[in-house]
């Protein structure tokens, strides 16, 4: 298979950027995406070129770390993967492919298809932990969890942190990331303890870190890789308002 890459090049987030053109040619379909851009660098680095910088680590769908924005999806044509879950059968021979990294002010470009994705990382400093004590381990069964707030919560943990969700949002907004966290705890008794002032510190922070307002179109859940659900952002809402006016949640 045959391709024509247009590559967004940055040098930083201060310089201007533009799409570079390049050419690959008997590339597999069962290649990956990340592997055929290794293809790319490799050709590049023996011709005496500058590589494509771009982020991975895992390349198993775990780290979130391979985020890139490609023809106008996040990860790619495919659904509930990773970029480097994708795999270049999903496109046709001689296809002219689309790459940039994720659009939003809180993810400035480091260079070229990398962003600086620690505005998560703040945003879970302002909130998403629990208290221990330190010591010995527990005995067994002393915060029994029922198995649907288990699920749910397993479910709500299932996120990777790869920003899919913002670079899917028309308003760049980070709920469903904030969303999946804050829910996460929230299922369970050990969340309890910062119950009342988790939701509001990490929206409080994403707001100040510039990400946009959730208007709830439901295209983060769309394109998250591991499928998390909105209704996350419903429970983020009522831990928001529950110490506001205490009561059932």
């Amino acid at each position: 298979m045959n391709f024509t890459l247009k590559i967004w090049k940055q040098a930083d987030a201060r310089s201007s950027g533009l799409f570079q053109t390049y050419r690959l040619n008997d590339i597999t379909g069962d290649t990956s995406f990340t592997e055929m851009l290794d293809i790319l660098n490799n050709i590049l680095i023996e011709a005496g070129e500058e590589p494509v910088a771009f982020d991975h680590d895992c390349r198993e769908g775990i780290c979130g770390a391979c985020s890139l924005y490609i023809n106008g999806r996040p990860h790619g044509p495919d659904d509930r993967i990773t970029t480097c879950q994708l795999y270049m059968r999903k496109f046709e021979d001689n296809a002219v492919i689309y790459i940039e990294p994720w659009r939003s002010k809180a993810f400035p470009v480091i260079k070229d298809l990398i962003v600086d994705r620690r505005a998560f990382d703040k945003i879970l400093q302002a909130g998403g932990f629990i208290s221990v004590n330190t010591g010995s381990a527990p005995e067994a069964h002393t915060h029994p969890v029922s198995k649907k707030q288990a699920d749910l919560s397993m479910d709500a943990a299932s996120c990777i942190g790869c920003g899919a969700c913002v670079a899917a949002c028309k308003n760049g907004s980070a709920m469903l990331f904030v969303a999946s966290r804050v829910s996460a705890l929230a299922h369970l008794p050990q969340g309890k303890t910062e119950a009342c002032r988790r939701a509001r510190a990490m929206v409080a922070k994403m707001d100040e870190l510039g990400f946009g307002s959730c208007t709830n179109n439901g295209s983060c859940q769309a394109e998250c890789p591991k499928g998390i659900s909105i209704a996350h952002i419903a429970r983020l809402n009522r831990e928001f308002l529950y110490c506001k006016n205490p009561g059932p949640r």
